[in-house]
């Protein structure tokens, strides 16, 4: 997602909401966005020292893909 989607997203939380945004900031998928300009990594970013936010991020070995998928993120 592009970070104006992500803000859009966040902005409208109502009271007692919560939101997870799960993903991998190198798997980006539009070609105008990469792993420092996409929507996760804007809000993780920006969010960081934010008392409502906490943030959990697991390395390359704590990731539960497949051999394929972790050659080809490797490789592509």
């Amino acid at each position: 997602m592009t970070p104006n989607q992500v803000k859009g997203i966040i902005t409208r939380a109502g009271k007692d909401t919560k939101i997870i945004l799960l993903g991998d900031p190198q798997q980006i998928d539009k070609p105008f966005l990469d792993e420092k300009t996409n929507g996760l990594s804007y809000a993780a970013k920006f969010m960081k020292e934010s008392p409502y936010c906490w943030q959990i991020t697991l390395s390359a070995d704590e990731c539960e893909r497949s051999e394929l998928a972790m050659d080809a993120v490797q490789r592509l």
